[in-house]
């Protein structure tokens, strides 16, 4: 790391109305390696006194009508468009993503984000009330939780602040939110800018720091859910801590998603797919492309095309004009990534463009195509998290089946052909929760994003994340406003039946 004499600016933990300065950690700029800010560092003790103040203000926040809560969400959404350019500058020099991802991706999704949540709060799902036993009137109430934990993570900061705090505080919640250690600045910038724009202090806290403050989130009994979206190894560690409580846990987990092309798919669409879904955000997306399946016919005119495309992808400095991706998150995750390509290349598996560290300042990695890989080997199997894609071919759509389904997770994939049955057949048959079509990446927040087998439980997004942040509740109620004297007669003698 480069040492400077410059002060650096100080981001607090925002809990309630203290901004809480204590501790001191660097932040690093991963384009250069040079720290450009400090974060106050978190203990256990900062959150009991964040469930404390979440506690006070999530009782009288609750008390508002669905419509009082939607308006204060709707004046956050306005506040956080107005400062877009703050943020994604705040964003980009924070993870090294391209400014273009960052002011024209994250902050627009953020932003719906809390407009979405604002208003499908104001028309919640369930079945209808009416009378399902006789004599008797049923219906459903949707409680908030009380306080939710939130453990964000690294590779998209603002984005996965909304996606956790937008459904919580909609649904009548109070939030203790973990941003990631080395990506906390956009998630304390956007508690602040909640404050301003009217949401009660208190309803939205930021605790910064480690293990120390993830694992107090998880144990401690007055937070009644974790919603956590980082690595299955991690989550699995989130859902043991939770379980001694019967803690509510959502978990959004890694990802191994294929890409699948049939020989009847228009190959320059699916090429372009490919290099978008592949390298986005520098290959750092649990959705993004990492293992890519091409019919017999169409492998070789494919991977002509697609390896075109990447090799003309520009690698640079988030602000430098045409750069199509930044570096890693940190040096450290970059030998990561890198000690999976050298583990392929020492198997003898083939490497035809990319796969080597850069001499120079910053964690970049260029990007890499793996070809011919055996389904079993780990660049296949596991998640790799950086701009590494494995390209092989299959005979027919059985086998495409079987392959796409084969590693332990199932958060996304895609089918690219031109037979719609076969589309129809192929999205039934994926074993993920998103399944693209001759597409691959966009996500809405109208509808779900979650994962199957090891990529998680619960969901992200659209009414059913607004739906992981309620309890439900039965409402029964007698119609006849009597006594029932014949169920009296079962616990009662006769004698003491009341006239």
């Amino acid at each position: 790391m480069v040492q400077t004499s410059v002060k650096l600016t100080h981001y607090p933990m925002v809990i309630g109305t203290e901004l809480v300065t204590t501790g001191s950690q660097e932040i690093i700029d991963p384009s250069n390696g040079e720290a450009f800010a400090t974060v106050a560092v978190g203990t256990a003790a900062d959150v009991a006194q964040a469930v404390k103040v979440a506690q006070a203000a999530q009782r009288e926040w609750a008390m508002l009508s669905v419509g009082e809560r939607g308006a204060i969400l709707l004046k956050l959404a306005d506040a956080l468009a107005e400062q877009s350019d703050r943020f994604a500058q705040l964003e980009s020099q924070n993870t090294g993503k391209p400014i273009k991802l960052s002011l024209g991706g994250d902050l627009p999704v953020a932003v719906d984000t809390f407009r979405y949540f604002a208003s499908v709060v104001r028309r919640q799902e369930g079945a209808a009330g009416g009378e399902y036993l006789s004599g008797y009137t049923s219906f459903l109430r949707r409680e908030p939780v009380g306080v939710v934990g939130a453990i964000a993570p690294w590779n998209y900061p603002i984005m996965m602040a909304a996606w956790k705090i937008a459904p919580a505080i909609a649904a009548g919640n109070a939030v203790i939110i973990k941003p990631a250690p080395n990506t906390p600045l956009t998630t304390i910038e956007l508690a602040k800018l909640a404050i301003e724009a009217g949401i009660p202090a208190g309803l939205i806290n930021v605790v910064t720091g480690d293990v120390e403050v993830g694992e107090a989130i998880c144990t401690h009994k007055d937070i009644g859910m974790v919603s956590f979206t980082g690595s299955t190894r991690t989550g699995q560690r989130v859902a043991a801590l939770a379980a001694p409580l019967v803690k509510r846990v959502t978990l959004e987990l890694g990802g191994k998603a294929p890409l699948v092309v049939f020989a009847d798919a228009d190959i320059e669409a699916a090429a372009r797919g490919a290099l978008t879904g592949a390298f986005i955000n520098t290959g750092q997306d649990c959705t993004a492309v990492t293992r890519i399946y091409v019919q017999a016919d169409a492998y070789e005119p494919f991977l002509e095309r697609f390896t075109a495309l990447v090799n003309k992808i520009h690698v640079g400095t988030p602000f430098e004009k045409g750069t199509d991706i930044g570096p890693l998150i940190s040096v450290e995750q970059r030998q990561r990534v890198d000690s999976y390509v050298q583990a392929a290349k020492q198997a003898g598996i083939k490497v035809i463009t990319g796969g080597e560290i850069p001499d120079g300042p910053g964690a970049f990695y260029p990007p890499t195509i793996i070809v011919d890989a055996p389904q079993s080997s780990s660049c296949m199997q596991e998640e790799i998290f950086g701009p590494v894609v494995c390209v092989n071919s299959f005979d027919d759509e059985a086998e495409a089946i079987h392959l796409a389904n084969d590693t332990p997770y199932g958060l996304s994939g895609s089918v690219w052909t031109s037979n719609v049955q076969r589309a129809m057949r192929f999205s039934a048959a994926m074993e993920c929760g998103t399944v693209w079509v001759n597409e691959h990446i966009p996500l809405v927040s109208e509808m779900p994003h979650g994962g199957f087998k090891q990529s998680g439980v619960g969901k992200d997004c659209s009414h059913y994340a607004l739906e992981e942040y309620t309890i439900v509740k039965h409402v029964m109620i007698d119609l006849s406003g009597e006594a029932k004297k014949d169920w009296y007669a079962v616990v009662l003698d006769e004698e003491d039946t009341p006239e």
